[in-house]
């Protein structure tokens, strides 16, 4: 397989487990929001784990991001959770999908599954997770590089006139 094939791979799974946690978070959360008792832990249960799961998301999103910076790679924070850029169309609906349904679920479910309004974070972080990881960024500007020769330049114009 590819380095191509197997980026685009990677980049499917932060998809599916976007649109999987979703759908997680939604079979437990409307019923007991609707009253069904015996989903009342597990709603919990899931909604917090599903924030646990998104902090190391998001440290693990983090981490590319910096790691790529290090590389060259001038990484912006909205840049990477705004996914833009030339990533393909389909990712960005599916991504952004993922977290209006999560967001649409826990406005439907916060009164009767307050967790629930931590579990946004979880798509949100996963976004972040594809921009670091698949997005394109333009290369870092380098001190000394166009702005640092225009500031040599005035100052060498600045002692002609001395």
């Amino acid at each position: 397989m590819s380095g191509a094939a197997r980026d685009a791979e990677r980049g499917e799974r932060i998809i599916v487990v976007s649109w999987v946690a979703d759908a997680l978070f939604a079979v437990t959360a409307i019923p007991a929001a609707l009253g069904v008792g015996a989903f009342d832990v597990a709603s919990i249960v899931v909604a917090l784990g599903l924030f646990a799961i998104s902090l190391g998301v998001w440290c693990w999103a983090f981490a590319v991001a910096l790691a790529r910076t290090t590389r060259g790679d001038d990484v912006v924070v909205a840049s990477m959770f705004l996914v833009q850029g030339p990533a393909p169309k389909r990712v960005r609906v599916h991504l952004f999908g993922a977290l209006g349904v999560c967001i649409a679920v826990t406005a439907a479910t916060a009164a009767a599954e307050p967790f629930g309004i931590l579990v946004p974070m979880l798509p949100l972080g996963l976004i972040g997770l594809w921009g670091a990881r698949h997005g394109v960024f333009p290369p870092r500007r380098m001190p000394g590089g166009a702005a640092g020769d225009a500031t040599e330049e005035r100052r060498s114009r600045g002692r002609a006139g001395e």
